[in-house]
């Protein structure tokens, strides 16, 4: 082996430098822990929920890795469950989908730079002059200035100019490289006519509505029936009474406090008010009114001038006398101040779109504006008041600050009396403390965790901690909403089995639940079946004392009563013949059979009327479709090769809608 590498041979050389590279690539792989690990659960360096390299083993030694932040995931989490209204506690669940959905944008990104589709400065720039954000960066072409453009970007994405310019640029990549995915998707004249024709059906039915609840007042077990059934199901009834519990308290407000409630001096209120000064400085304010004239957005020209029209018209009667209130009312289409005449109230400079709020402080109490236009169409401002900013004297505002004040003293005298209370409650015992400040004791019956302390205007706080303490544990003071108690927990009844004869009108619901399923699905199948051999629904539905509902012309879109959204099962009505008689239809509470009465389908004219809309619809699903398949195989090549390391595990793998 030494003689052949001694040979001055260029081949031979270059071969055993390649086997020398894979080994030490080899001892790397095999040496360094973790190193093709696909997550850990450990946090991730300067707070990084997850990196994304190039798939395979050169990715994990060549090419720029891409960090996911925490802070950025926790970021878009919040807003998305802020955008769709959830409740906090599924914070957790939007976390690990907010973190999969940059997980894809850095893929995506790292797809889009190997094709060479990365955004200039120039092409950053064209994109805020004539985008979506054109209108409020250079509202009639011209620039805010570089102080307007900072404060934009703060206000709206609380980042930074630079990060919010990274993100466009981000997001423009991405739109090119879908349209490169997408771009040879065609839509044929005859599928969207078809869509349209299917989209554009409406249907008249007569329908048969079984309802669960009449049902349940047709099953009534014996007694004997009813006692099976609750041996039978011991496990689901082993807690039905829940824990209740006996608690002592004593209850007091400010009113009983030694020495009566807290009173303020004037020393104190000038130091709340030299402490809070920030909050009593006044911005420039304008009062103003107005009147909308809406140009829906990507109107034509003919559109947009048939609104300009009519709101010169409707300022040259302004201007002739006529009563702003009155037209307001009459011929706004802004539906939050219309009823109001117009009304806005005081506003802040720079919270309405910058063509409004520079005509509203332009202008002087009583004027009216010429017509200015904005993103919403045409508007008639009318000035009815204006503020300078300024600082409120402590003589306007003290009538604010003495309640304040009166309440914190008040609140830090009730702690600490609670506090002593609770003290000589421990050492005495809860009736001689109470009695000895004046006071007296309180015993609740048995009361649920959930249940109502009647002498307190909040007893929700003391439940809780009743609750979370033991059985003749130190008494402990708790807030009441308008005072303090301090309580102890006498008694504790466990939750239990209830007895039969207690409890029987519950079980008997159970029962009926139970058995609700079966019978509904046995009784619309014999309705069906009887149906169809009468070729006659309603003849059938007689027969069983079943109501017959008829609809009215309804699309996929519609609603209709009991059956509810016409896109569930109800959508079974659009794909009958006219005459025809449905199957048995599972409507959750209620079973219907129907016949169709009547169809309507879209006219020649209508399609082609709706042609470019539903073209549009079916290109955008269609590439939609094409794409989220090709994210699919991405992050199928990407996990699998490696390039995706998640700091925290992601307790669901599953693909999130792309974007933000």
């Amino acid at each position: 082996m030494i003689r052949i590498l001694q040979q001055d041979n260029r081949l031979i050389k270059i071969i055993f430098a390649v086997i020398i590279t894979v080994a030490c690539v080899t001892m790397v792989i095999t040496l360094v822990p973790g190193i093709f690990d696909n997550a850990d659960t450990t946090a991730g360096p300067n707070g990084t929920f997850a990196t994304v390299r190039g798939p395979g083993i050169l990715g994990r030694f060549t090419g720029e890795s891409i960090p996911i932040k925490e802070t950025d995931v926790e970021q878009l989490a919040q807003r998305q469950l802020q955008q769709q209204h959830l409740p906090d506690f599924l914070m957790p669940y939007m976390t690990q989908r907010a973190g999969q959905v940059l997980v894809q944008r850095a893929i995506l990104k790292r797809e889009a730079d190997k094709m060479k589709l990365q955004v200039s400065d120039e092409d950053l720039r064209r994109e805020l002059q004539t985008g979506p954000f054109a209108q409020y960066l250079f509202p009639n072409g011209q620039y805010i200035g570089d102080d307007g453009y900072m404060n934009f970007v703060q206000s709206n994405f609380q980042t930074s100019r630079s990060d919010f310019e990274s993100k466009v640029k981000s997001d423009l990549e991405l739109n090119r490289l879908q349209a490169l995915i997408t771009g040879g998707v065609t839509v044929p004249d005859s599928a969207v006519r078809e869509a349209y024709r299917v989209q554009g059906t409406k249907v008249k039915f007569d329908y048969a509505v079984i309802s669960s609840d009449d049902l349940a007042k047709t099953i009534n077990p014996s007694d004997a029936e009813l006692q099976s059934f609750f041996k039978a199901n011991q496990a689901r009834y082993a807690t039905a009474i829940p824990e209740t519990r006996k608690i002592q308290y004593v209850a007091f407000d400010a009113s009983n406090l030694p020495g009566g409630k807290p009173q303020i001096t004037d020393a104190e209120v000038q130091a709340y008010y030299k402490q809070h000064q920030d909050e009593y400085q006044v911005k420039d304010q304008v009062k103003v009114r107005h009147i909308l004239i809406a140009v829906p957005q990507g109107a034509d020209a003919k559109t947009d001038a048939a609104a300009k029209a009519k709101a010169e018209d409707v300022l040259k009667q302004i201007k002739s006398g006529g009563n702003f209130a009155e037209l307001a009312k009459k011929n706004s289409d802004d539906p939050g101040s219309k009823d109001q005449g117009g009304e806005l109230g005081w506003l802040d400079h720079g919270k309405t779109v910058p063509e409004f709020d520079k005509a509203a402080f332009a202008l002087a109490p009583g004027q009216t504006s010429d017509l200015v236009k904005t993103q919403f169409g045409y508007h008639i401002l009318q000035v009815e008041d204006k503020k300078t900013a300024h600082e409120r004297p402590l003589e306007e505002v003290k009538s604010e600050i003495v309640p304040v004040l009166e309440q914190q003293k008040a609140g830090a005298a009730e702690q600490n009396f609670a506090t002593q209370l609770a003290a000589d409650a421990k050492k005495e015992g809860l009736d001689k403390a109470a009695a000895a400040k004046g006071l007296h004791v309180v015993t609740t019956d048995y009361v649920a965790k959930d249940g109502v302390i009647a002498g307190l205007a909040d007893g929700s706080a003391l439940l809780t901690q009743a609750f979370a303490t033991t059985k003749g544990a130190a008494p402990a003071a708790v807030s009441t909403g308008n005072g303090f108690a301090v309580f102890q927990v006498e008694d504790v009844k466990t939750a239990h089995a209830p007895d039969f004869a207690d409890y029987k009108s519950h079980i008997l619901d159970d029962y009926r639940e139970q058995q609700l399923p079966q019978l509904l699905s046995t009784q619309l199948t014999k309705l069906d079946d009887r149906a169809k051999v009468l070729n006659d629904l309603k003849k059938a539905a007689a027969e069983m004392n079943v109501p017959v509902k008829t609809s009215d012309f309804v699309s996929k879109d519609g609603q209709v009563p009991d059956l509810g959204a016409m896109s569930g099962p109800g959508a079974v009505a659009f794909s009958l013949a006219k005459g025809a008689i449905s199957g048995p239809i599972n409507a959750g509470r209620v079973g219907v059979v129907l016949t169709v009465l009547d169809k309507q389908e879209p006219t020649a004219d209508d399609i082609a009327k709706n042609f470019d809309k539903m073209r549009a619809q079916l290109m955008g699903e269609r590439q939609d479709e094409i794409f989220r398949v090709y994210m699919g195989s991405l992050m199928e090549k990407y996990e699998k090769g490696g390039a995706v390391r998640y700091s925290k595990k992601p307790a669901e793998p599953g693909q999130a809608p792309i974007g933000g």
